[in-house]
């Protein structure tokens, strides 16, 4: 895992989008096509943005998988990853192809079968994540699931997770927080050929120190990122405040 630290939170984002186009373009340059995971939530926002302006990528020969989404959130609503991901990275780019989760499907079952199967049959290039304010990767809350072989599953949110996407402003109250999610497995997060993982915000500095520098458990989610031998970890000076020095 290779940790990079700097002043900003802009300039943070603009490094990992940096990387990222590297990683997508080789990938097209080697296979001629690149399958990537895109992830969402506001600490994605600059990182997307540096990542639809980067030159060179040719998105028709892209395939796009979804991270994570709530179950029983319709498209339209504000907090939709799925909307998230149409307007920040689908309408920007227009990838070849776009894989998201439905997760207010009538057969939820029956969506996250076609999910597992399609990607089953992928080699992931590279995932874009982040981590949460509780340690969780995707929507893999503490204690995560590290066993599972599947690769979407439904979780239940905790109660941290949920004070996080009301605080990031994406719902009225608590109580409208979903409480469950479909997400991207531990292990099929781990099965990606890179693994590029952005962490702006001095409120996830506890989570960086938790998951970096203690034991790797599934009590500290996005600890297992240590395992994986192609990890860019990209952090402001604001995440990384309680880092030893």
């Amino acid at each position: 895992m290779k940790i990079a630290v700097y002043p900003t939170r802009l300039e943070t984002s603009q490094q990992a989008a940096e990387q990222a186009a590297i990683l997508l373009r080789a990938a097209i340059a080697e296979r001629g096509r690149a399958v990537f995971i895109a992830a969402t939530g506001a600490s994605q926002f600059d990182f997307l943005a540096a990542l639809t302006a980067a030159p060179g990528i040719d998105w028709s020969k892209t395939l796009m998988f979804h991270l994570d989404e709530y179950v029983g959130l319709p498209v339209s609503h504000p907090a939709s990853f799925r909307g998230y991901l149409i307007q920040r990275l689908v309408e920007q780019v227009y990838p070849g192809e776009v894989i998201l989760i439905n997760a207010d499907a009538p057969d939820l079952a029956t969506e996250i079968g076609t999910l597992n199967q399609r990607i089953a049959a992928e080699q992931v290039d590279v995932a874009f994540v982040g981590i949460g304010e509780n340690g969780h990767l995707a929507f893999n809350d503490p204690p995560a699931d590290f066993d599972t072989h599947q690769p979407y599953i439904v979780v239940t949110l905790d109660d941290d997770c949920r004070r996080q996407q009301l605080g990031e402003g994406w719902f009225p109250t608590f109580e409208d927080v979903p409480t469950q999610a479909v997400s991207m497995s531990i292990r099929q997060i781990m099965k990606s050929g890179s693994i590029l993982c952005t962490v702006p915000d001095g409120r996830k500095a506890q989570a960086v120190h938790d998951c970096f520098t203690g034991d790797i458990s599934p009590q500290h989610p996005a600890s297992i990122l240590r395992e994986h031998p192609q990890c860019f970890v990209y952090l402001d000076e604001d995440s990384a405040a309680l880092l030893p020095a």
